[in-house]
């Protein structure tokens, strides 16, 4: 496994540290969403990565904005490192291509090889998984097991119900309000890219 570089989450605000080769994993839907803005969101991050040097980690699958994610990271000449369990090839379409594909035997196994591979988590539009994988990113935080940056994309205000629930959390006492210094919340992946590493790097 290659040396990662590292950054630092400090109350909201990333700092970039030889983002270059920044390994950045990516959470995201297997479906396109309603909303046109959910897949440009993931082409234009597959490409920002790239353009920006930075390797896409993701869930290996060639279907809604994992496969645009990956595609567009692709055709940017960007490095595409995929994960995905055996049992999830053929529903989420593998995605064989990458410049490295990992088959793991459990989510739990592919959850785990994502994250050792990253540098920081960003999180896309998704559903029940991308919420899993949210909440347990957000939970190995809070019990001080990673540092790692975590980035939700506010798409067209995807997230709101979910900040939403965050906030009556805290609210009803069974949070910390520090829950929500551990990760930030951007409406665009401009502005994602911007914190992961200036757009002159």
């Amino acid at each position: 496994m290659k040396t990662q570089s590292q950054t630092t989450n400090t109350k909201g605000t990333l700092m970039p540290i030889n983002a270059k080769n920044l390994s950045v994993c990516v959470f995201c839907g297997s479906r396109f969403g309603t909303e046109p803005a959910y897949k440009q969101s993931a082409v234009d991050l597959g490409t920002g990565l790239a353009e920006r040097n930075m390797r896409l980690v993701y869930g290996a699958g060639d279907v809604g904005l994992m496969g645009a994610v990956a595609t567009a990271a692709q055709k940017a000449g960007g490095e595409t490192f995929g994960v995905i369990p055996e049992h999830l090839l053929n529903w989420e379409v593998g995605k064989r291509d990458l410049s490295a594909f990992v088959v793991t035997e459990t989510m739990h196994e592919r959850k785990k090889v994502m994250f050792k591979n990253s540098d920081a988590i960003v999180v896309l539009p998704g559903g029940a998984g991308s919420l899993d994988e949210f909440f347990e990113v957000l939970t190995w935080a809070q019990l001080k097991l990673h540092a790692k940056p975590i980035i939700l994309v506010n798409v067209d205000g995807y997230w709101d119900p979910l900040l939403a629930l965050v906030d009556h959390s805290v609210d009803k006492g069974f949070a910390d309000a520090s829950l929500k210094q551990l990760f930030v919340v951007d409406d665009t992946v401009e502005a994602v890219l911007d914190r992961l590493a200036p757009s002159d790097t």
